[in-house]
């Protein structure tokens, strides 16, 4: 099986996505690629500001339907390729709209699952909605879950979907240079450290392969560092891209990587639930 991580740019023009697409598909597709993680917000793309996104003109982008003409589009190209997405959903709680930062998994059959983003840092929560699970979920190329960029930084959530019977772990991301202390180099930046090694750590603990996308370019006050990768479950990083926009693509059989992998040391089964603190203390 063939996976591949996008680095792109994709801002709030979603007829401009939506145009741009089909080349990364046809890309992917020329390269046998099986699935395909976008990043984090393709559709309408990412806050503009991560403080207080919703006092800026246009901060927040504009949600859409789950069952709307955009996912639709992309089911559409899809075929028999699993690909995962970000938009901002439009939800009802109610009578009262509200969104969710949400991943999205489909083929040409239609949506095979999502996952609302349920870590939410800073400004976030004036945009969106907390998800409340991790779920993995049967596809094509094997069983998926999804995180969301800050959903990695919290081992519990990538475990969840390892529990859950995920042998492969998409993780989109809108994942920025740092804000507050920003280098010349975005290789130096320390955001760019945490995204890589929280890409190998949550692989190596739970055993899995890890496919991360994120955004490339500049968009409001925040830059993107690009490195899409794909991890085994040894923590390796098996293929990358770096700041600019391009796919990281790697061929795998994830059962047997995964079985091996977990022979002799098998983290998921070797867990000693009765000693782990699972609340903090007062």
């Amino acid at each position: 099986m063939t996976m591949a991580a996008v680095a792109a740019h994709f801002g709030r023009d979603v007829h401009r996505t939506l145009a741009k697409l089909p080349g990364i598909v046809e890309q992917a597709r020329g390269r046998d690629v099986d699935l395909l993680v976008l990043p984090d917000a393709t559709i309408g793309g990412y806050l503009l500001d991560l403080h207080h996104p919703a006092a800026e003109e246009d901060g927040v982008p504009h949600a859409v339907d789950l069952d709307g003409p955009e996912v639709a589009a992309i089911i559409a190209l899809a075929g028999d390729m699993t690909i995962c997405f970000g938009i901002a959903e439009r939800a009802w709680d109610g009578q009262d709209e509200v969104r969710y930062n949400t991943a999205v998994c489909v083929t040409g059959d239609g949506l095979l699952g999502t996952h609302r983003k349920v870590h939410l840092p800073l400004g976030e929560s004036e945009a969106y909605r907390p998800g409340g699970e991790f779920r993995a979920f049967d596809t094509p190329v094997g069983r998926l879950g999804m995180l969301i960029d800050f959903d990695k930084t919290f081992p519990e959530a990538a475990r969840s979907l390892a529990l859950d019977g995920a042998e492969i772990v998409a993780c989109l991301s809108a994942w920025p240079a740092s804000v507050t202390d920003r280098s010349d180099r975005i290789r130096n930046d320390r955001q760019a450290h945490l995204f890589d090694l929280y890409d190998c750590a949550r692989a190596a603990e739970n055993q899995v392969y890890l496919v991360s996308s994120n955004q490339t370019g500049v968009l409001g006050g925040l830059r993107f560092l690009g490195q899409a990768k794909i991890v085994d479950p040894a923590g390796e990083i098996l293929a990358k891209t770096w700041a600019k926009g391009g796919l990281a693509v790697a061929e795998a059989d994830v059962s047997a990587s995964v079985a091996r992998a977990r022979r002799s040391l098998d983290h998921i089964h070797q867990r000693a639930e009765h000693a782990y603190r699972l609340t903090a203390s007062a």
